[in-house]
């Protein structure tokens, strides 16, 4: 029987491969050389710092791409075309449907699977933060504090609240759980309403795509949680955020690109959207030049609102419990399978 070769494409954990390498040690072997590795930037970090191989470490991470026939995160654009052995990706992040289609792996005979349900709870504390800050006035406490001034005040309530949720699936369900625990009325907007979801009950209503600017209208505030394709590009245009409750916030966990962020950066400076958290931008890194950086009802996330130190640990349980399946010969009963065509 023969050997399936796992190679660790991108930083991780020394523990997380041992993890990796003891599962079936008689059926896999595991490539992993850190020195080929990216330096990581902060713990989880799955691209790392700008790097260069010289030529003897290039020979050495070709010599192991072309003998990979499992990958560990997806290979670099310059690396794909080693890869000819490579049968099944697992991926690091749940949202790789546009990574996959630019680099024509949709094209090739190559299973994928993501990190879905990983990131979800990370996510959904960090909406809740964002949103309990702007609604009980943390920045206001906190420049009252630097001012030793004791002023009492006014906040608003959370409890009561309507949250629209644009998307049903994992990290919506995510942010549901946390929102029905603080008493608001969480309202989700999905492409196919009536598709069975183990976690329907978490929303008081689910309403098509074609109800979602009536939705946004009674919105306290709306949360993008889609994936990025062709059907969401700039779903939340300026038709969209016009059809926003007045004041209400916004908070994008999903991609830059669901958004018409001229249109949104336009809403905020006159104040028709109240707030915003952030933690993707059309281009990322979000330029200097950008005005979001400095505007009082922003709050900007470098892309780490579900970076969390258990991240990695979670992953490869999804990955070991998919390789498991792979050994047997039963693909189909893989976690997260990703499907090319609907990018998700």
């Amino acid at each position: 029987m023969s050997l399936e070769t796992i190679f660790i494409s991108s930083p991780l954990e020394p523990e997380q491969v041992a993890r990796i390498a003891a599962f079936a040690p008689d059926r896999v072997e595991v490539l992993y050389a850190p020195d080929l590795l990216p330096p990581t930037r902060y713990r989880n970090d799955h691209k790392g710092a700008p790097f260069t191989r010289d030529a003897a470490q290039a020979a050495r991470w070709a010599a192991m791409l072309k003998r990979a026939t499992i990958s560990w995160d997806i290979p670099a654009a310059e690396d794909i075309a080693l890869a000819g052995r490579l049968r099944w990706i697992q991926g690091t992040s749940t949202g790789i449907g546009q990574s996959i289609t630019r680099l024509g792996l949709d094209k090739r005979d190559i299973v994928v699977t993501t990190a879905r349900g990983v990131h979800a709870r990370p996510l959904a504390e960090w909406v809740l933060m964002a949103l309990l800050a702007h609604w009980r006035g943390l920045a206001h406490l906190q420049a009252e504090q630097r001012a030793h001034r004791w002023t009492r005040y006014c906040a608003e309530e959370v409890a009561g609240r309507t949250l629209v949720i644009l998307g049903a699936g994992d990290l919506a369900r995510g942010a549901a759980r946390l929102a029905k625990a603080f008493d608001m009325h969480v309202v989700a907007v999905a492409r196919d309403p009536a598709k069975s979801r183990d976690h329907a009950a978490l929303f008081d209503e689910i309403l098509p795509n074609t109800a979602f600017h009536a939705a946004l209208a009674r919105a306290d505030a709306v949360l993008l949680t889609v994936p990025h394709t062709p059907q969401t590009e700039r779903m939340m245009d300026a038709a969209a955020i016009a059809a926003m409750r007045p004041r209400a916030a916004l908070v994008n966990i999903a991609r830059g690109q669901i958004v018409d962020e001229a249109a949104m950066i336009a809403a905020l400076q006159r104040g028709h959207i109240g707030f915003a958290a952030l933690d993707v931008a059309e281009v990322e890194p979000l330029p200097a030049e950008s005005p979001l950086w400095d505007m009082p009802n922003v709050l900007i996330s470098p892309h780490s609102a579900s970076t969390v130190a258990s991240e990695n640990a979670r992953i490869v349980d999804i990955f070991l419990g998919n390789l498991a399946c792979w050994l047997e010969g039963r693909p189909g009963a893989m976690r997260n399978l990703l499907d090319t065509r609907l990018m998700y």
